[in-house]
């Protein structure tokens, strides 16, 4: 068995989380929307078309806030087509993933949706195919009372108060050759510049994400995002990072040492930003939105086989990942990874909600289960709240392709509300337990209020057969003296202890 020492003190504090950091994604892609999220003629749909079934698991989830239409597929998009009578919705070629688009649902549906659900929404613009007016319409349509075109239309469609929608994105991914308008980082810049001050004219309280680099991989990262800060650091609130990560076939050791890279890409970023900022001599501290994260296990090449393969139907099934207990181990790294740094990161949004790379999978015409990584999602949203601690942590390391990698992966969180602290615990080992000590200097250490672990006997098991093959159990190694805790972690497991 492995050792391990970790070390809190209550007066180190990184940062704040935000709740915004449990967001997630919703993109007309595959089944997403459409059976996913939607679906009129499921017996479990209410009078809207919503499932309730998925509703209910959002909700359970701890699901914040929601990015939507795209995604890829907003480069291409008329926001228009998503609003009015669903009778005089045309349908139209959708070119991101080559299928047909019916838009029965569409802005006023999602924006129904999110409110049932409880999610703060996040709308994207078009900076693709489209540009600054398309933008600003959109924003008048969603967000100005009334007496214009746009604000008008709204209520000639039934929505007379205005949506005060206050999250918008510039535009996805420019940076990628994939992406529909793609564009160099000094003409997506300017552009982005120009569209939010455009915004920002209508709507003074709205916050803008731009397009930071699509992964840490792309040659252009971090010389993309400087160009574009140079454009726009003092319009925007926010850049975006997007990080997927597959790498299967490599194996665990290399596999689970990349949430370290996703380490090295937002520490990056944050130079690069705070580089700019010195530069401009702001005031102005730089803010980031991981509004695009999770693991992929199918390739790039691959997708779009499978997109050619189902080209121009409506819907169809595509990129349907199956996630195993290794995967959800890498997925919860990522997500610690993010909360770490709650004091620069706000918004996190996991891709996607439902059926493609998602938590939540669900059978056209019937109900739906979870996914292994549902379960990392579900224990940080609802437990990581508070601020998050500095954690020293002392354990043995092995050498990957890249990094030195600790066998144990720590992340304590304090909620001075509910007075407990919150421990989340990935044992990358694939053969030893770890014996884990945690010392929380200056703190006194009541109880043990849950503890839980996930964990499956064999690494590449899925809940696809049996829908309760890899859920969480009750850790019963963990004993509390004074201000110390000791937890055992066992082989390619993820952990989860809350401490009163």
């Amino acid at each position: 068995m492995l050792e391990a020492k970790v070390v809190c003190n209550k007066n180190f504090i990184t940062g704040e989380i935000d709740p915004r950091l449990f967001g997630s994604f919703a993109e007309h892609m595959g089944r997403v929307i459409y059976s996913g999220i939607y679906e009129p003629q499921n017996c479990c749909s209410d009078e809207h078309g919503f499932r309730k079934d998925v509703l209910h698991t959002v909700k359970e989830m701890g699901v914040t806030a929601v990015r939507y239409p795209g995604g890829n597929f907003v480069s291409a998009y008329h926001w228009e087509d998503g609003v009015g009578p669903k009778e005089c919705r045309p349908r139209r070629l959708e070119l991101a993933w080559k299928s047909i688009e019916t838009n029965e649902f569409g802005t006023n549906e999602f924006m129904q949706w999110a409110r049932i659900a409880g999610v703060i929404p996040i709308l994207t613009v078009n900076l693709g195919t489209r540009g600054i007016d398309e933008a600003v319409q959109y924003l008048e349509y969603c967000n100005f009372p009334e007496g214009t075109k746009y604000s008008e239309l709204r209520k000639s469609h039934g929505i007379e108060q205005p949506y005060g929608v206050k999250l918008w994105c510039l535009g996805n991914e420019m940076d990628g050759h994939w992406q529909i308008g793609h564009k160099s980082a000094a003409d997506y810049g300017k552009l982005a510049a120009e569209t939010g001050k455009a915004m920002k004219a209508i709507d003074p309280e709205i916050e803008l994400i731009a397009c930071g680099s699509s992964l840490s991989s792309m040659p252009t990262c971090p010389q993309w995002d400087m160009e574009v800060l140079e454009q726009a650091y003092e319009v925007i609130d926010y850049l975006a990072l997007h990080q997927y990560y597959g790498g299967q076939e490599k194996g665990t050791k290399d596999f689970l040492a990349q949430s370290l890279d996703m380490e090295e890409y937002i520490k990056t970023i944050r130079s690069a930003a705070q580089v700019v900022k010195q530069k401009k001599h702001s005031d102005k501290n730089m803010k980031f939105s991981v509004d695009e994260w999770g693991v992929w296990a199918a390739s790039a090449t691959t997708v779009v086989k499978e997109a050619e393969k189902n080209a121009w139907q409506t819907a169809p099934s595509l990129s349907e990942q199956i996630y195993t207990m290794e995967d959800a181990l890498l997925f919860a790294e990522m997500q610690m990874a993010i909360v770490r740094n709650a004091d620069v990161i706000k918004i996190a949004c996991q891709s996607l909600l439902t059926n493609v790379s998602a938590c939540i999978m669900t059978e056209k015409g019937g109900g739906l289960w979870l996914q292994t990584i549902y379960y990392p999602f579900y224990y940080f949203a609802n437990y990581a709240h508070g601020v998050v601690l500095e954690t020293v942590v002392s354990c043995e390391t092995y050498k990957s392709s890249q990094f030195e990698v600790p066998y144990l992966d720590v992340l304590a969180v304090w909620n001075k509300e509910e007075q407990e602290i919150a421990v989340f615990l990935v044992n990358r080992s694939e053969t030893e337990s770890i014996k884990c000590e945690a010392c929380f200097q200056d703190f006194e250490l009541n109880d043990v209020k849950m503890a839980v672990a996930l964990y499956a006997e064999d690494k590449k098991m899925t809940n696809q057969l049996d829908h309760n093959a890899v859920v969480p159990r009750k850790n019963t190694s963990v004993s509390i003296q004074g201000n110390r805790c000791t937890v055992e972690a066992a082989p390619l497991s993820f952990h989860v202890v809350r401490l009163g």
